[in-house]
């Protein structure tokens, strides 16, 4: 097999695997506010209706407005959201464009991973991926709980994973989210006041220990395996391409 043919080879095994990485991330158009599988009020107690309307409907939508007028006639108009946000991090000139395209990523992400029948633990190769790393998920849960308390300010901590499947705890202020890393977000957890503000005042410990009780793990679950590391992951598949 000649070096060009396996170059192209390995440049579309690449691109595939790229692409398996944003099905967990592009699933809404960057300028339409994102439908809610549930209605304002499914979550309560843990998040209130109130705060669903304003957290929803106002500031979600205030990102999207803005968004909007930022990358009108402009390269970002054509770009799924999660490539608007690594292509501005990039410049410091699209300040901007970053911090509201993170945040209708954040905001998608997040609202998409509640379930008022959700709770308890996650299964399949999500769970033995956690355990592996963390050794329990009770320990896991103590060490996202920590970073999430410890974040100073307004931010997100996110539970993401590589191309390998292998997982991360990651804290980011503001708008970040580990797609800028090369990181697909699988579990976002939003300490923004405005998240929790009219529900628990400055209680911040109390609204992130209540959070989990709402987490829809087959949504986390799925966001992992759209990744493709059930398949053995991408570098095992372009390991096995180079071999043949």
């Amino acid at each position: 097999m000649s070096i060009l043919i396996i170059l192209l080879i390995l440049s579309t095994a690449i691109e595939v695997c790229a692409e398996k990485q944003m099905k967990a991330v592009d699933t809404v158009p960057p300028l339409q506010l994102v439908e809610l599988p549930y209605e304002y009020n499914a979550l309560e107690p843990v998040i209130s209706e109130r705060t669903m309307q304003l957290h929803h409907g106002k500031h979600l939508q205030s990102y999207i407005d803005r968004l909007a007028r930022y990358i009108v006639n402009t390269p970002y108009s054509s770009m799924p959201i999660s490539q608007i946000v690594v292509m501005s991090d990039s410049s410091v000139y699209d300040q901007n464009i970053f911090d509201n395209a993170g945040q209708i990523l954040n905001h998608n992400l997040y609202f998409a991973q509640f379930s008022p029948r959700g709770g308890g633990e996650p299964q399949g190769v999500l769970a033995d991926a956690i355990i592996n790393r963390w050794g329990s998920f009770e320990i896991f849960k103590q060490a996202f709980t920590q970073s999430a308390t410890d974040l100073f300010g307004s931010g997100w901590v996110w539970l993401a994973c590589d191309e390998e499947g292998q997982l991360y705890i990651v804290a980011e202020p503001n708008a970040g989210n580990p797609v800028t890393y090369g990181l697909t977000p699988l579990l976002g957890m939003d300490v923004w006041e405005h998240a929790y503000y009219l529900d628990y005042q400055n209680r911040r410990n109390d609204h992130i220990d209540a959070i989990w009780n709402i987490i829809d793990w087959p949504e986390i679950e799925a966001r992992y395996e759209a990744t493709g590391v059930a398949e053995n992951s991408c570098q095992t598949a372009i390991e096995r391409m180079w071999e043949e």
